[in-house]
């Protein structure tokens, strides 16, 4: 029952980025039908779920894509969807015969959106790439890490996930919104190299601004700020601190008992090395729970930095069902959250070709039909 309800995907399968936005649409509501190859049908163990978190969700059908009976079934459904996300490369979806031009000349309301590293062209658009060279180009990871360290990739959380499969997933709903007004569809290019550099826009105000220096490390949100950065506590556990506004690093002081000749004057990056220096010997001198008695649900901004495993069983996230628990899998709940239409998980990852023949029924396929996809080889 979620805002999604009733709009019809269908997500020819990759990894990354691509499930990731597939994850996104359906934790919303929509009917996300994963295409996956027929041949990781042999691959499957049916005892139990695949533990692909982003997988969940969604029924699976499995074709043959090198089979014209395969490409034509895999058009069936598209002739019934309100958009198609793909992951692969510029120009393969058009050599297996499901590029844009022919699933739009099908269906002209169809949205079909495309997930690459580079986009659909310029001159890195074929060449092979992962998250991190794309948040490289970006300009997204040369201001991350420590002053005098190397860039720090921050796992694969911005071109992945942030600026690919959510971006391409914002595309589609964006797309589909207008198609439902002009009844024309349309091509979504989501390139992780674009996102990312949108995800980093707010820097670059920083630095038209004045505020934000060349050297990494040295500014006010990379570690440069003593009030703006982790800290190590007497047990080797650590505490996060973002005491930005004035009153904020007044209760850190407070708290802390900081004094007011070392850090009194807050803004003065002359002053954060000495500043950084004696607040650490101070967060050392305490454990993390320590700490956490003294600071939380007070205005200092702060929160002890946890585990994945320690997240889930914190109070806060416990009283807001943050994590749950999916086919015997610890994952977070779908969001954002809406107050009418609530958003759900509609299940647990799919083996490949679980719901083929389910799918195909539903898109009109009779029994003699299925069949003969059957023994084709074009369904699995």
């Amino acid at each position: 029952m979620g805002p999604l309800d009733g709009v019809t995907i269908i997500e020819l399968a990759g990894i990354g980025p691509g499930p990731f936005c597939g994850m996104m649409l359906s934790d919303m509501g929509a009917d996300v039908i994963r295409i996956d190859r027929s041949s990781a049908v042999r691959d499957t163990k049916p005892d139990r779920p695949p533990p692909d978190v982003l997988a969940r969700g969604r029924r699976s059908i499995a074709v043959d894509l090198k089979n014209p009976d395969g490409v034509e079934t895999v058009l069936g459904l598209i002739d019934r969807a309100d958009g198609l996300i793909e992951g692969f490369r510029p120009g393969v979806t058009e050599r297996l015969g499901l590029g844009p031009d022919v699933c739009l000349e099908r269906n002209p309301k169809l949205v079909y959106g495309r997930m690459t590293g580079w986009g659909q062209e310029g001159p890195y658009a074929h060449a092979a790439g992962h998250d991190i060279n794309y948040i490289a180009l970006a300009g997204a990871l040369e201001p991350l890490g420590r002053k005098g360290q190397p860039p720090t990739p921050p796992i694969n959380l911005i071109g992945d996930f942030g600026g690919g499969g959510m971006l391409l997933a914002f595309g589609m709903v964006c797309a589909m919104l207008e198609a439902g007004r002009s009844g024309r569809g349309q091509v979504v290019d989501a390139a992780m190299v674009d996102g990312s550099a949108v995800l980093i826009n707010f820097i670059w105000g920083l630095k038209a601004a004045g505020l934000w220096g060349p050297e990494r490390g040295t500014n006010l949100l990379d570690t440069g700020a003593p009030f703006y950065d982790v800290y190590e506590c007497a047990d080797g556990k650590f505490v996060s601190i973002g005491s930005l506004e004035p009153q904020f690093y007044a209760e850190l002081k407070r708290l802390a008992e900081l004094d007011e000749e070392t850090f009194g004057d807050q803004n003065n990056p002359a002053k954060w090395p000495e500043m950084k220096t004696r607040i650490a010997d101070v967060f050392r001198a305490k454990t993390r729970d320590e700490w956490c008695e003294i600071m939380e649900h007070t205005d200092v901004c702060f929160a002890p930095v946890l585990s994945m495993e320690e997240a889930t069983g914190h109070p806060h996230n416990v009283a807001r069902n943050t994590f749950i628990d999916n086919a015997g899998m610890t994952q977070a709940a779908p969001a954002p959250r809406f107050s009418r239409t609530e958003a759900a998980v509609a299940g647990p990852a799919a083996h490949a070709g679980e719901h083929t023949e389910e799918v195909l029924s539903d898109f009109g396929f009779d029994a003699d039909d299925i069949a003969e996809l059957r023994a084709s080889g074009a369904v699995a």
